[in-house]
């Protein structure tokens, strides 16, 4: 499938097109390949939610779930929301069309899913600062803090945290993980600075820090918890130098096959990436074709 992207002007007027916003899963999945981003966001290649994300998902509606309710003044413990999960999980399953191996793989994910909550809501301290915001969606247009430039798109995210913290509000991001690794790759550096962007600009308030809390699917679950200071003017250059190379990407629609280790667990690495064929490049000894 190989369709013409439409013009900035007469994307905008469509719903969720590649020039209707930027987001932080948009810019780090270009990072990390441009011709992955143009499966997914042009070409409409849509993929199937896999066991391991579907846990994702439903570990993230229990915290959800947690924080809206502490929000209101309504503490539960990790069995209620266990249990809200569960009573959950069958509709979830079906709208998301997961297909588990078989009825002990369920079991196994729904047991994974249980203590990863349990894990988290006993190691986060009960005084941990006041709930400011759940799942709170932010845009913002983005102006170049250097040269003055409005880029005419603006920035749109989903924080999935923000806490009241005692020098300023705290944005913290949830994540599941097969194993514990300190998130310093690139691409989390700009996620968190598109989130200290966007509270600045749509809330008005700079943050006091940002974290990435990291729930490990180890056989004994993990919590993690990696702090990161606010946002300087060298965070912001960085992040946008990638934007204006992402836009220019846009421009150009020369979405080259980018090789790496994230080929090992891409999308689209069987199927879609092999029809757009130019050269092959091995990949854990199979071969990908760019």
């Amino acid at each position: 499938m190989n369709q013409q992207l439409a013009s900035p002007q007469t994307a905008r007027r469509g719903q969720g097109g590649p020039w209707s916003y930027i987001s932080p899963s948009r810019l780090n999945l270009w990072l990390k390949c441009p011709l992955a981003w143009k499966l997914r966001y042009v070409d409409g290649v849509k993929t199937p939610t896999t066991p391991n994300l579907f846990i994702g998902k439903m570990t993230h509606t229990g915290l959800e779930h947690y924080y809206r309710l502490k929000q209101l003044g309504t503490r539960l413990n990790s069995g209620d929301i266990v249990r809200h999960v569960e009573d959950r999980w069958e509709e979830a399953a079906s709208e998301e069309r997961i297909a588990f191996e078989n009825d002990e793989a369920e079991q196994a994910a729904r047991s994974q899913v249980a203590g990863l909550l349990t894990v988290y809501l006993e190691e986060v301290p009960e005084d941990e600062p006041r709930t400011l915001a759940v799942e709170t969606t932010l845009e913002a247009p983005l102006v170049d803090p250097v040269t003055g430039d409005a880029l005419g798109i603006p920035l749109l995210g989903i924080a999935d945290l923000v806490l009241d913290g005692p020098n300023g509000p705290i944005v913290i991001d949830f994540k599941t993980a097969a194993r514990s690794t300190t998130p310093l790759e690139i691409t989390h550096e700009i996620q968190l600075s598109c989130y200290a962007w966007l509270l600045r600009e749509h809330w008005g308030t700079i943050e006091s820090g940002l974290e990435i809390r990291s729930l490990i699917k180890t056989k004994k679950p993990q919590l993690r918890v990696h702090r990161y200071d606010r946002r300087s003017d060298q965070h912001f250059q960085r992040l946008f130098a990638a934007i204006r190379a992402y836009l220019a990407d846009l421009r150009s629609q020369e979405f080259i096959f980018r090789p790496g280790f994230a080929c090992s667990w891409c999308d689209f690495r069987e199927t879609h990436c092999q029809q757009w064929a130019g050269t092959s490049v091995p990949v854990e000894g199979k071969e990908v074709m760019s």
